[in-house]
């Protein structure tokens, strides 16, 4: 006799749930994530609303002082400037440069992995080990010097100066950013179907006009994750400001990040570091936001 479809079966597993077996299969990795990640920034907003240090004193709840303090402090000010002008001014040429790199590179086919990999090579070097190199290359009898030397140019005081001081940390992390924004957008140029290109050239559009019409709209995803990127690269640079000019001359190159430690470490003040720490990660979010966004409406 046929049993009935709707009887139910014995001994079904209650893996068999894919809900059940999805949330026991993703739970070590959410554990992981809710231990490392989630509660350290839970943790830290609510440090932000608190003072004191962690030894027998203990901290205590201060509301928004910490926040407060920030907003009239002209020191943080100084600090989000200096960090804007440091992102913009880093943004915008490591996402130019790499582009037309890869746009030439996309074109050549004699030594194209080789060039693909000396400028992907900055990417792999130690922040610490460039920022030493870079100190040395600037510093004022250093090899930068000796060559506009040869110009008849005076020595410049690289490091010490508050008007070339930020250019070197930029230049550093443009150097640093080159090769990894470069690779990406060579992925992107391989991944457009060559038969834009021909159909452009047969309707007789010039390299301009295929670049403009064809190249950026195709790249249009590949530029927004490098923008976001990039953006959240610099927001987050410390090793420079820490090995080439610690934060000086006269607070000139003092960024978001090296500013959180000197607060933190420096001045034991952990409240108010966790307040420009929160600021920073707001800013982060609202970054990883419109990328999302963006992609979600590029989908669309």
């Amino acid at each position: 006799m046929r049993g009935n479809k709707n009887t139910p079966r014995y001994g079904k597993s209650w893996l068999d749930n894919d809900a059940i077996a999805a949330w026991v299969f993703l739970a070590p990795a959410a554990i992981i994530l809710g231990i490392f990640l989630l509660y350290p920034i839970v943790y830290l907003f609510y440090l932000s609303f608190t003072a004191g240090s962690f030894t027998s004193a203990g901290i205590h709840w201060v509301g928004l002082r910490n926040y407060l303090r920030l907003i009239l402090n002209p020191d943080f000010w100084q600090v989000l400037g200096n960090t804007v002008y440091f992102t913009v001014a880093t943004v915008i040429p490591s996402l130019i440069i790499p582009l037309g790199l890869a746009a030439l590179l996309n074109r050549a086919v004699i030594l194209r992995d080789f060039f693909r990999s000396a400028y992907f090579l900055p990417s792999i070097t130690s922040l610490v080990a460039a920022g030493l190199g870079f100190r040395w290359l600037f510093q004022t009898d250093g090899p930068v010097n000796a060559f506009l030397s040869s110009f008849g140019i005076e020595p410049i005081s690289w490091l010490g100066s508050t008007t070339w001081a930020m250019p070197v940390l930029i230049l550093l992390s443009i150097w640093k950013q080159l090769g990894f924004n470069m690779v990406v957008f060579l992925a992107g140029l391989q991944a457009i179907p060559p038969s834009r290109y021909e159909a452009a050239e047969i309707d007789g559009a010039n390299a301009w006009q295929q670049f403009w019409h064809i190249t950026l709209p195709g790249l249009r995803p590949t530029l927004i994750f490098a923008t976001i990127t990039t953006a959240i690269f610099t927001l987050r640079s410390f090793e420079q400001v820490y090995v080439v000019t610690g934060g000086g001359p006269l607070n000139s190159t003092n960024l978001l990040v090296y500013y959180i430690y000197q607060e933190a470490f420096a001045q034991f003040d952990f409240g108010y570091a966790a307040a420009a720490a929160t600021v920073l990660l707001a800013v982060a979010l609202i970054l990883v936001y419109l990328q999302l966004r963006t992609w979600s409406e590029k989908s669309d």
